[in-house]
């Protein structure tokens, strides 16, 4: 480094265990004060000592231990004007580079600096905050045992100092929240840095201060998120132009992609396989597990319901309206799966609250409905009576809606009501044979749905075809009702008036709980989450008759039953194959139908991926 190692008079190698600490301080009161004076060869000293850092030898080590105890004991003597090289040093110094003992007395004076003067607040908190991430030579080490051990070693100081600085100064907390997301990394920042960052602030929310800055935490982590999440265009997830086509197919014929590893000319792929490579998809994969992890150890400690208040308020403000996001929103589903009695029914109740109320605005009513729609269709972990509870919520409201107006197709003019009817009937295509035979079901919530789908505001020619198609279909095959008109979908997935009632967010063909294709996220959403190839629709089930006259809950145990045999029943391996390739053909939306021999195979996911399609962008 240069400088020479500080030799105060006295204070030979020999002679320095004979020094109190009181005289060792005493001797560094001393080079701070003669710099004042003119004199500052003993302070270049003190200062250079503060410059080593790595691979020091055992007596620099505890030279550099002593010095920075004997700082702290004279904190009061350092001036910010005429001690700010020797400020800078400190406030350079980074405890990854140090061990345990040098780290401790490190901690002890910026704790002391800290509560000694207002002045150094700010100073020693991004210091701290700045030890959240390794110097760039460490983060390729953090893998191994030892580096693990340094970490820890390292965030508990971290963290301590926090804690006591906060003890002392009431309003650190409120600077340290300012420090900390000024702090975070950009986007494109070494993965492993971003990741650590975020997991020191899921540190703070669930430590000491928690209460002091636990959610403003947490709703930055999910705002990052989103951040992420909206930079993965479509171009980084379709292996083509966006505007030759929309979404056909969910799952394909294996036996074909097996013979044809290659998509055909024309055809272009959803893929788990086509997002490998990307960094910003894979960073967003490393950050949801974290905050998976996160969530799973605030329901050990009994807390998950707290934090989920702040998550949904975070929902409502940053998610909600963020309709170009494919994955982020996994948080909470998660976050309910992992408690369904309160934040999973906790959840859909908010959803059907912002969608009654009138006071919100549009594009917030009918995102709602369309999480809800999704949510009520993929969450394994809902009894089919309370998603018969929230949809009788919405049938009622739309009947209510019909009841009062008594004008014809406008898809502009009722664009809530269309978005209202599409849930009921995606949400019944997932799950109408929960209900069809259950009589108090059927009663409260078939029935009137008829009314609503027959008036004159015809809900069944606006929604998307594909949506409507299939639940037709089911509808048909459980004998709920008859339409006296004629519907010719031709394989359309939209139509002119779906679009029109979309609007330009295109929340007709927002399903935001689409399969996830984040590969690490999959495998903690995947054992709560219901794919289609699970779903029996109406039409496929021989043994429908079987369960006349069963009761509800019998039956609600006979669904929750099936669904659970049929996850246990599939091969995850060759589902991971399913789902990576899911195929998606181009055509034109108001002409080309379904073809060839798998026309009679097609289910309604298989033509309903709105949620991720580029149109919907």
């Amino acid at each position: 480094m240069g400088l020479e190692l500080p030799k105060y008079p006295e204070m030979e190698e020999d002679n320095v265990l004979n020094f109190t600490d009181s005289e060792i301080v005493s001797h560094v009161k001393n080079a701070l004060t003669s710099v004042l004076s003119g004199d500052s060869n003993s302070y270049d000293q003190l200062v250079g000592v503060m410059h080593h850092s790595k691979y020091l030898a055992p007596d620099e080590v505890a030279l550099l231990e002593t010095t920075l105890k004997a700082l702290a004991g004279a904190v009061s003597s350092i001036d910010i004007t005429h001690h700010d090289s020797l400020l800078s040093a400190i406030f350079s110094m980074s405890m990854w580079n140090y061990g345990p003992h040098v780290a401790d007395a490190l901690t002890e004076l910026i704790v002391s600096l800290a509560i000694s003067n207002g002045k150094y607040l700010d100073l020693c908190l991004r210091m701290l905050v700045s030890n959240f991430t390794p110097p760039p030579y460490f983060l390729d080490k953090l893998k191994l045992p030892r580096s693990l051990e340094r970490k820890g070693q390292v965030l508990s100081r971290v963290h301590l100092a926090f804690k006591k600085i906060t003890d002392y100064v009431p309003l650190a907390p409120l600077r340290l929240l300012t420090v900390v997301l000024q702090g975070m990394p950009t986007i494109y920042h070494k993965d492993r840095a971003v990741v650590i960052y975020v997991e020191n602030m899921l540190k703070l929310e669930s430590g000491e201060i928690g209460e002091l800055v636990g959610s403003t935490m947490l709703m930055a982590v999910v705002d990052r998120l989103i951040e992420l999440d909206v930079e993965i265009g479509w171009d980084a997830i379709l292996q083509d132009d966006f505007s030759k086509g929309i979404f056909e197919m969910e799952l394909e014929d294996m036996d074909d992609i097996e013979e044809n590893d290659e998509p055909d000319v024309g055809e272009f792929r959803l893929s788990r396989k086509s997002l490998a490579g990307n960094s910003i998809a894979e960073l967003l994969d490393n950050l949801l597990v974290l905050t998976f992890e996160h969530f799973e150890s605030c329901e050990r400690e009994g807390r998950l319901a707290k934090v989920f208040e702040t998550l949904l308020q975070s929902f409502q403000i940053t998610v909600l309206s963020a309709y170009k996001s494919k994955f982020a929103q996994f948080v909470i589903f998660y976050a309910c799966a992992l408690d369904p009695e309160n934040c999973g029914m906790r959840f859909a109740t908010m959803l059907v609250e912002l969608f009654v109320k009138y006071s919100q605005p549009q594009p917030t009513r009918m995102s709602a409905v369309a999480y809800l729609a999704s949510y009520l269709s993929r969450a394994k972990f809902l009894s089919a009576s309370f998603i018969c509870s929230m949809l009788k919520r919405l049938v009622d409201w739309c009947l209510e809606y019909s009841e009062t107006h008594d004008g014809d197709i406008n898809p502009n003019a009722h664009r809530v009501f269309y978005s209202g009817c599409q849930a009921i009937m995606y949400v019944l295509c997932f799950r109408m044979k929960a209900f069809v035979n259950v009589p108090r079901m059927k009663l409260q919530l078939l029935m009137p749905l008829e009314q609503v789908l027959k008036h004159k505001l015809n809900p069944l020619k606006v929604c998307l075809p594909s949506v409507v198609e299939e639940f037709l279909r089911q509808a048909k095959a459980a004998s709920l009702f008859t339409v006296s008109e004629t519907f010719i979908f031709d394989g359309l997935l939209e139509s002119e008036l779906s679009r029109a009632f979309g609007g330009l967010e295109r929340l007709d063909t927002f399903f935001p709980f689409d399969p996830c294709l984040l590969k690490r996220s999959d495998s903690f959403i995947r054992p709560m989450f219901v794919f289609w190839s699970m779903v029996k629709p109406t039409y496929d089930d021989a043994d429908a008759d079987d369960d006349e006259g069963s009761s509800d809950d019998e039956l609600v145990q006979d669904h929750e039953n099936e669904n659970e045999d049929m996850m246990n029943g599939i091969d995850m391996d060759e589902f991971d194959g399913q789902l990576q390739k899911m195929s998606i053909t181009p055509k034109s939306t108001s002409s080309h139908k379904f073809g060839g021999r798998y026309q009679e195979q097609a289910r309604m996911p298989s033509r309903i991926r709105p949620s991720t399609s580029p149109e919907s962008l």
